[in-house]
């Protein structure tokens, strides 16, 4: 699909098809343009009720005479005082829709319409084109009647703003992330297993120049020293993968920003094993290591000048007659020792090692990404992510990121008061609190902050925002907020 940014006038133009905007209270300007050559006929179907100003509904015109478009498709917007970023998106979801619909090849948007309170042309643009790639992502991959392929080739956006490239470039290559990302949290765990996820990021080093990929087998894994790794993979006769991607787009020497994902590519939670009910929904516990995928391919897409290292620890967690016990001690790479008191802990505990393991790169910042508790689903619900951190000047920097990308997150604590609820008198500390569930979210994140002292560190909890429900499956957060947030540490 080629995208296009055109300042040509509505009234001057020839197409098959285009898209514009109305309000309840006030005229586009694509309207106004329009009523030049039509005689007011296009605001007399909106005052007359004949097109719907109401927000995402779709109106097709057909023969308005003195304009260039065979259909004319406007979008209801309603009230232009609360067209925000959400109304912005259910619009266009709603375009997204009738061009699948109509199969639709060769489009214009009257982009100027698209007045987002608080936001600029640029921002509409990126998060149009971003949301236009996302709607039209089908999953289809283990079905034997696949979708129809998109007939879209050309969309081209009308505006008196010019120099959108770079706002188009990156609504499309974080559209793709964002696409890579579902695809994988959407594949059966018996096709997207560690191995899998290794050959994806080995894809990437033979796409691009930028990205050098290594797979490290569980052999290394063991002589390393990674027990809380192996305490999880040994249950399963997948083998554990610990995956790293460099991409270099920064020679002059600068220390790199670190993206671990937690890769457990299914879930049973081994002998603490989970109830039957929607075990299903468990291939999607590696929504850390997609998200960290799709963001690796946006960036190596986007190449900011800026170092990045992709990590991802990958691992099934089965139950197995060498499978890891409640109640066993195992050693860490970092060297402290952990008591397993419940193997369905066990994200934090590959994350752990990954940790530890990423500290030789002297890195800058440090963020996991982490499909890792149900309490953070009581806590936020499915809107925000959590976000935690052990500087505040990089939680804000990622809450800000997450704000100019609209994948937004939420502030949570990481107080001391939460550490003495991770100790036991069997280990250095364990794998869950000792109080029960409450603030299970932050004393997960605690347990990590035990392994990530020597950096600056971010932790978020994505457990209710990776995966929307069965029907819609994975959402391909939070790839928006981690590559803007890149981007806005390039140089």
């Amino acid at each position: 699909m080629k995208l296009l940014s055109s300042n040509t006038a509505i009234q001057d133009i020839q197409s098959a098809a285009c898209f514009v905007f109305a309000y309840s209270d006030k005229a586009a300007t694509s309207i106004t343009n329009i009523d030049t050559t039509t005689d007011r006929q296009l605001s007399g179907y909106i005052d007359s009720g004949v097109v719907s100003t109401k927000v995402a509904d779709v109106t097709p015109i057909v023969g308005l005479k003195g304009i260039g478009f065979s259909t004319l498709y406007v979008i209801g917007c309603g009230d232009s005082a609360v067209f925000k970023e959400n109304v912005l998106l259910k619009v266009v979801t709603a375009m997204s829709a009738t061009i699948k619909r109509a199969g639709l090849g060769d489009i214009h948007i009257a982009l100027d319409d698209l007045q987002v309170v608080g936001r600029n042309v640029h921002w509409v643009t990126q998060k149009v084109i971003e949301r236009l790639i996302t709607g039209f992502y089908q999953y289809d991959t283990t079905k034997s009647t696949k979708n129809k392929e998109l007939s879209l080739e050309l969309v081209t956006f009308l505006s008196a703003e010019s120099g959108l490239q770079l706002a188009i470039d990156n609504g499309r290559c974080i559209g793709h992330g964002i696409n890579i990302a579902r695809e994988l949290g959407n594949l059966p765990a018996n096709i997207c297993t560690p191995t899998y996820l290794g050959e994806q990021a080995l894809a990437l080093d033979v796409a691009f120049p930028e990205i050098s990929s290594s797979v490290i087998d569980e052999s290394e894994l063991e002589a390393m020293g990674m027990g809380c790794f192996m305490s999880v993979s040994r249950g399963s006769v997948q083998p554990g993968k610990l995956i790293v991607m460099h991409y270099q787009g920064d020679n002059s020497g600068s220390k790199p920003h670190v993206i671990v994902g937690k890769g457990i590519t299914f879930d049973t939670g081994g002998i603490s094993l989970k109830p039957g009910a929607g075990m299903d929904e468990m291939k999607y516990d590696m929504g850390g290591a997609a998200s960290v995928l799709g963001t690796m391919t946006a960036i190596a897409e986007l190449k900011p000048t800026i170092n990045v290292i992709g990590v991802i620890a990958a691992a099934e967690n089965m139950p197995a007659g060498n499978a890891t016990k409640p109640g066993d001690v195992v050693t860490s790479l970092s060297g402290k020792t952990v008591e397993i008191c419940n193997t369905d802990a066990e994200g934090r505990l590959v994350l752990a090692d990954a940790l530890t393991y990423v500290e030789r790169f002297d890195p800058e910042t440090v963020i996991d990404i982490a499909t890792l508790t149900g309490a953070v689903v009581v806590a936020l619900g499915h809107h925000p992510t959590a976000v935690y951190a052990n500087d505040d000047a990089l939680q804000q920097a990622i809450l800000s990121a997450g704000i100019a990308a609209w994948d937004r997150g939420w502030p949570m604590p990481l107080w001391d008061d939460y550490r003495e609820e991770i100790d036991t008198p069997y280990a250095d500390l364990a794998n869950i609190s000792n109080v029960g569930r409450s603030g299970g979210s932050i004393t997960a994140a605690m347990f990590l902050a035990q392994f990530a002292e020597k950096f600056t560190w971010a932790h978020l909890d994505i457990a209710g925002t990776a995966w929307r429900n069965k029907k819609e499956g994975a959402s391909g957060r939070p790839v928006g907020m981690l590559t803007q947030y890149l981007l806005d540490r390039s140089l």
